[in-house]
Protein backbone atom coordinates (compact mmCIF):
# COMPACT_ATOMS: atom_id res chain seq x y z
CA UNK A 1 0.00 0.00 0.00
CA UNK A 2 1.10 3.56 -0.56
CA UNK A 3 2.66 5.07 2.43
CA UNK A 4 0.46 8.13 3.43
CA UNK A 5 3.08 10.39 4.67
CA UNK A 6 5.00 10.18 1.23
CA UNK A 7 1.40 10.33 -0.85
CA UNK A 8 0.12 13.60 1.18
CA UNK A 9 3.58 14.94 1.27
CA UNK A 10 3.31 14.58 -2.98
CA UNK A 11 -0.37 15.87 -2.96
CA UNK A 12 0.59 18.37 -0.76
CA UNK A 13 3.65 20.04 -2.17
CA UNK A 14 1.92 19.83 -5.70
CA UNK A 15 -0.87 22.35 -4.81
CA UNK A 16 1.43 24.18 -2.71
CA UNK A 17 3.80 25.19 -5.28
CA UNK A 18 0.84 25.34 -7.63
CA UNK A 19 -0.63 28.61 -5.30
CA UNK A 20 3.08 29.47 -4.93
CA UNK A 21 3.89 30.77 -7.93
CA UNK A 22 0.96 32.03 -9.32
CA UNK A 23 0.54 33.95 -6.87
CA UNK A 24 1.47 37.81 -7.86
CA UNK A 25 1.80 39.45 -4.74
CA UNK A 26 5.12 38.68 -3.88
CA UNK A 27 8.07 41.49 -5.16
CA UNK A 28 9.45 41.12 -8.42
CA UNK A 29 13.19 41.55 -9.39
CA UNK A 30 15.04 41.31 -12.66
CA UNK A 31 17.44 38.70 -13.76
CA UNK A 32 17.82 36.99 -17.74
CA UNK A 33 16.36 34.13 -18.62
CA UNK A 34 15.87 32.39 -21.89
CA UNK A 35 13.09 30.32 -20.89
CA UNK A 36 9.93 30.82 -23.59
CA UNK A 37 6.37 30.91 -23.27
CA UNK A 38 4.03 28.32 -24.27
CA UNK A 39 0.65 28.48 -25.42
CA UNK A 40 -1.13 25.15 -25.93
CA UNK A 41 -4.65 25.03 -26.79
CA UNK A 42 -6.97 22.63 -28.84
CA UNK A 43 -8.88 25.68 -30.35
CA UNK A 44 -7.25 26.39 -34.29
CA UNK A 45 -8.79 28.09 -36.82
CA UNK A 46 -6.85 29.54 -39.91
CA UNK A 47 -9.74 32.31 -40.32
CA UNK A 48 -9.64 33.65 -37.06
CA UNK A 49 -12.35 37.04 -36.50
CA UNK A 50 -12.26 38.16 -32.76
CA UNK A 51 -13.26 41.45 -32.43
CA UNK A 52 -10.81 43.67 -30.29
CA UNK A 53 -11.95 43.61 -26.53
CA UNK A 54 -10.44 45.72 -23.58
CA UNK A 55 -9.25 43.90 -20.72
CA UNK A 56 -11.99 45.44 -18.63
CA UNK A 57 -14.34 43.65 -21.29
CA UNK A 58 -12.65 40.68 -21.18
CA UNK A 59 -12.19 40.47 -17.03
CA UNK A 60 -15.66 41.09 -17.10
CA UNK A 61 -16.95 38.69 -19.39
CA UNK A 62 -15.05 35.92 -17.18
CA UNK A 63 -16.48 36.79 -14.25
CA UNK A 64 -20.27 36.37 -15.77
CA UNK A 65 -19.08 32.74 -17.55
CA UNK A 66 -16.72 31.32 -14.74
CA UNK A 67 -17.90 28.02 -12.77
CA UNK A 68 -20.53 29.58 -10.01
CA UNK A 69 -21.80 27.75 -7.02
CA UNK A 70 -22.63 28.34 -3.44
CA UNK A 71 -21.99 24.20 -2.68
CA UNK A 72 -20.01 21.81 -4.78
CA UNK A 73 -19.58 18.25 -4.38
CA UNK A 74 -16.59 16.49 -6.65
CA UNK A 75 -15.06 13.35 -6.97
CA UNK A 76 -11.57 13.09 -8.98
CA UNK A 77 -8.83 10.32 -9.69
CA UNK A 78 -5.42 11.83 -9.29
CA UNK A 79 -2.33 10.80 -10.92
CA UNK A 80 1.39 12.72 -9.98
CA UNK A 81 4.96 13.08 -11.22
CA UNK A 82 6.98 14.43 -8.65
CA UNK A 83 11.10 14.34 -9.04
CA UNK A 84 9.90 11.16 -11.02
CA UNK A 85 7.75 9.33 -8.04
CA UNK A 86 4.37 8.48 -9.75
CA UNK A 87 1.79 8.36 -7.49
CA UNK A 88 -2.18 7.30 -8.33
CA UNK A 89 -4.82 8.28 -5.57
CA UNK A 90 -8.41 9.69 -5.67
CA UNK A 91 -9.91 12.53 -3.84
CA UNK A 92 -13.14 14.12 -2.81
CA UNK A 93 -13.69 17.82 -2.38
CA UNK A 94 -16.83 19.52 -0.38
CA UNK A 95 -16.74 23.17 -0.77
CA UNK A 96 -19.32 26.03 0.32
CA UNK A 97 -17.99 29.15 -1.30
CA UNK A 98 -15.83 31.26 0.55
CA UNK A 99 -15.89 29.20 3.18
CA UNK A 100 -14.68 25.87 3.82
CA UNK A 101 -13.26 23.03 1.42
CA UNK A 102 -12.82 19.90 2.49
CA UNK A 103 -10.53 17.51 0.98
CA UNK A 104 -10.78 13.73 1.35
CA UNK A 105 -7.55 11.73 0.14
CA UNK A 106 -8.25 8.26 -0.78
CA UNK A 107 -6.30 5.18 -1.89
CA UNK A 108 -7.63 3.84 -5.38
CA UNK A 109 -9.91 0.91 -3.63
CA UNK A 110 -11.66 3.35 -1.62
CA UNK A 111 -9.70 3.00 1.10
CA UNK A 112 -9.97 7.06 3.31
CA UNK A 113 -6.27 7.78 4.61
CA UNK A 114 -5.94 11.74 4.95
CA UNK A 115 -8.43 14.78 5.45
CA UNK A 116 -7.74 18.34 5.03
CA UNK A 117 -9.76 21.09 5.88
CA UNK A 118 -9.09 24.37 4.68
CA UNK A 119 -10.86 27.64 5.70
CA UNK A 120 -10.00 31.38 5.64
CA UNK A 121 -8.08 31.45 8.26
CA UNK A 122 -7.13 27.61 9.21
CA UNK A 123 -5.58 24.54 7.61
CA UNK A 124 -6.29 21.21 9.09
CA UNK A 125 -4.86 17.75 8.78
CA UNK A 126 -5.19 14.51 10.00
CA UNK A 127 -3.61 11.33 8.49
CA UNK A 128 -5.65 8.09 9.54
CA UNK A 129 -2.80 5.59 8.85
CA UNK A 130 0.04 7.01 10.86
CA UNK A 131 -2.35 8.38 13.35
CA UNK A 132 -0.86 12.11 13.29
CA UNK A 133 -2.39 15.93 12.49
CA UNK A 134 -1.56 19.04 12.05
CA UNK A 135 -3.04 22.06 12.34
CA UNK A 136 -1.77 25.53 11.57
CA UNK A 137 -3.21 28.66 9.95
CA UNK A 138 -1.89 30.25 6.26
CA UNK A 139 0.82 32.82 8.44
CA UNK A 140 2.49 29.43 9.49
CA UNK A 141 2.21 27.81 6.00
CA UNK A 142 3.46 30.91 4.27
CA UNK A 143 5.89 31.31 6.74
CA UNK A 144 7.12 27.94 6.39
CA UNK A 145 7.39 27.58 2.75
CA UNK A 146 8.10 31.08 1.90
CA UNK A 147 5.10 31.48 0.33
CA UNK A 148 1.82 33.81 -0.49
CA UNK A 149 -1.33 31.91 -0.16
CA UNK A 150 -4.13 32.54 0.92
CA UNK A 151 -8.03 30.29 0.81
CA UNK A 152 -9.80 32.34 -2.32
CA UNK A 153 -6.33 31.51 -4.67
CA UNK A 154 -7.10 27.83 -3.71
CA UNK A 155 -10.60 27.85 -4.30
CA UNK A 156 -10.83 29.54 -7.81
CA UNK A 157 -8.09 27.23 -9.51
CA UNK A 158 -9.51 23.93 -8.46
CA UNK A 159 -12.24 24.29 -10.81
CA UNK A 160 -10.72 27.22 -13.28
CA UNK A 161 -11.94 29.70 -12.52
CA UNK A 162 -10.27 33.17 -12.11
CA UNK A 163 -7.87 34.59 -9.11
CA UNK A 164 -7.61 37.86 -7.97
CA UNK A 165 -4.88 38.24 -9.92
CA UNK A 166 -6.20 40.40 -12.62
CA UNK A 167 -9.16 41.73 -10.23
CA UNK A 168 -6.90 43.97 -8.09
CA UNK A 169 -5.87 46.46 -10.74
CA UNK A 170 -8.06 45.07 -14.63
CA UNK A 171 -6.17 48.18 -16.29
CA UNK A 172 -2.93 47.13 -16.16
CA UNK A 173 -3.59 43.82 -18.27
CA UNK A 174 -2.73 43.48 -21.54
CA UNK A 175 -6.05 42.28 -24.14
CA UNK A 176 -3.84 39.89 -26.85
CA UNK A 177 -6.05 38.14 -29.96
CA UNK A 178 -3.77 34.77 -30.84
CA UNK A 179 -4.57 34.62 -34.22
CA UNK A 180 -3.03 31.40 -34.74
CA UNK A 181 -4.98 29.69 -32.09
CA UNK A 182 -7.94 32.05 -32.07
CA UNK A 183 -8.13 32.49 -28.39
CA UNK A 184 -8.30 36.04 -26.43
CA UNK A 185 -5.02 36.20 -24.25
CA UNK A 186 -4.70 38.50 -20.86
CA UNK A 187 -1.74 39.16 -20.18
CA UNK A 188 0.50 41.17 -17.97
CA UNK A 189 2.73 42.11 -20.59
CA UNK A 190 1.62 44.04 -24.18
CA UNK A 191 1.61 42.30 -26.99
CA UNK A 192 4.31 42.91 -28.77
CA UNK A 193 6.59 41.91 -25.65
CA UNK A 194 4.16 38.61 -25.50
CA UNK A 195 5.22 38.05 -29.37
CA UNK A 196 9.00 38.22 -28.78
CA UNK A 197 9.10 36.34 -25.94
CA UNK A 198 7.13 33.52 -28.01
CA UNK A 199 9.15 34.03 -30.68
CA UNK A 200 12.46 33.84 -28.94
CA UNK A 201 13.72 37.25 -29.87
CA UNK A 202 14.11 38.87 -26.63
CA UNK A 203 14.56 37.34 -23.07
CA UNK A 204 12.20 37.56 -20.09
CA UNK A 205 13.55 39.73 -17.39
CA UNK A 206 10.00 40.35 -15.01
CA UNK A 207 7.56 37.60 -14.18
CA UNK A 208 4.97 37.63 -15.61
CA UNK A 209 1.13 35.68 -16.43
CA UNK A 210 -1.11 34.86 -19.17
CA UNK A 211 -4.68 33.76 -18.95
CA UNK A 212 -6.13 31.79 -22.47
CA UNK A 213 -9.21 32.26 -22.69
CA UNK A 214 -12.14 30.70 -24.87
CA UNK A 215 -13.55 33.09 -27.37
CA UNK A 216 -17.36 30.93 -27.79
CA UNK A 217 -17.88 30.89 -23.43
CA UNK A 218 -14.55 33.41 -21.85
CA UNK A 219 -13.60 29.94 -20.19
CA UNK A 220 -9.91 29.63 -18.59
CA UNK A 221 -8.53 27.09 -20.97
CA UNK A 222 -4.57 27.65 -19.40
CA UNK A 223 -3.32 29.92 -16.50
CA UNK A 224 0.46 30.43 -17.43
CA UNK A 225 3.46 31.67 -15.01
CA UNK A 226 7.15 32.63 -15.76
CA UNK A 227 9.44 34.00 -13.04
CA UNK A 228 13.07 34.21 -14.10
CA UNK A 229 13.88 35.20 -10.67
CA UNK A 230 13.15 31.91 -8.76
CA UNK A 231 13.05 29.62 -11.85
CA UNK A 232 9.37 28.96 -11.41
CA UNK A 233 7.33 27.80 -13.78
CA UNK A 234 3.54 27.04 -14.08
CA UNK A 235 1.28 25.97 -16.24
CA UNK A 236 -2.75 24.45 -15.64
CA UNK A 237 -4.58 23.74 -18.67
CA UNK A 238 -8.41 23.09 -18.47
CA UNK A 239 -10.59 20.79 -21.06
CA UNK A 240 -13.25 18.71 -21.62
CA UNK A 241 -16.15 21.15 -20.61
CA UNK A 242 -19.06 20.26 -20.72
CA UNK A 243 -22.61 19.49 -18.81
CA UNK A 244 -22.03 16.66 -16.54
CA UNK A 245 -24.16 16.37 -13.10
CA UNK A 246 -25.11 19.72 -12.46
CA UNK A 247 -21.91 21.60 -13.12
CA UNK A 248 -20.24 23.00 -16.87
CA UNK A 249 -16.97 22.93 -15.77
CA UNK A 250 -13.80 21.54 -16.71
CA UNK A 251 -13.68 18.02 -15.99
CA UNK A 252 -10.03 17.34 -16.59
CA UNK A 253 -7.16 19.63 -15.16
CA UNK A 254 -3.37 19.34 -16.43
CA UNK A 255 -0.85 20.78 -13.91
CA UNK A 256 2.89 21.09 -14.77
CA UNK A 257 5.54 22.71 -12.71
CA UNK A 258 9.07 23.95 -12.04
CA UNK A 259 10.23 25.36 -9.01
CA UNK A 260 12.22 23.40 -6.51
CA UNK A 261 10.70 20.28 -7.43
CA UNK A 262 9.69 19.35 -10.87
CA UNK A 263 6.12 18.54 -10.26
CA UNK A 264 2.90 17.52 -12.72
CA UNK A 265 -0.37 16.40 -12.04
CA UNK A 266 -3.41 15.37 -14.11
CA UNK A 267 -6.70 15.65 -12.02
CA UNK A 268 -10.07 13.56 -14.03
CA UNK A 269 -13.32 14.59 -12.24
CA UNK A 270 -15.64 11.47 -12.25
CA UNK A 271 -18.44 13.90 -10.85
CA UNK A 272 -18.47 17.42 -10.44
CA UNK A 273 -22.36 18.65 -7.83
CA UNK A 274 -23.26 21.85 -7.30
CA UNK A 275 -25.56 23.60 -4.62
CA UNK A 276 -26.41 20.58 -2.55
CA UNK A 277 -25.46 20.91 0.99
CA UNK A 278 -22.78 19.25 2.45
CA UNK A 279 -21.33 18.50 6.02
CA UNK A 280 -18.13 19.63 6.12
CA UNK A 281 -16.28 18.56 9.26
CA UNK A 282 -13.24 17.14 10.30
CA UNK A 283 -12.52 15.19 13.58
CA UNK A 284 -9.26 14.58 14.73
CA UNK A 285 -8.89 11.28 17.66
CA UNK A 286 -8.14 12.41 21.01
CA UNK A 287 -5.13 9.83 20.70
CA UNK A 288 -3.44 11.58 17.46
CA UNK A 289 -0.16 13.06 17.73
CA UNK A 290 0.83 16.51 16.50
CA UNK A 291 2.42 15.99 13.46
CA UNK A 292 6.38 17.72 13.76
CA UNK A 293 6.66 19.94 11.43
CA UNK A 294 10.12 22.33 11.58
CA UNK A 295 10.19 26.35 10.30
CA UNK A 296 13.05 26.98 7.79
Amino acid sequence: MIKIGYLFLNFFITITLLFLVISCKHKLKTQKSKESLIIATDLNNEKCKLEHKSSRTLSKLVKQNEFNFEWVSAKANVASLIDNNEESFDIKIKMRKDSAILISIQYVLGLELAKILITKDSVKFVNYVQKNFFIGDFNFINNLLNADIDYDIIQALLFGNSADFYAEDETKLKPVIDKQNCIYLLSTIRRIKLKKIQSGKIEIKDAFQVLSLNPENFKIIQNEFIDPVTNRKFMARYSQFNQKDSAYAPHHVDIDIVAEKKASLKIDYVRIEKNVAQKLILIIPKKYDALPIQKK
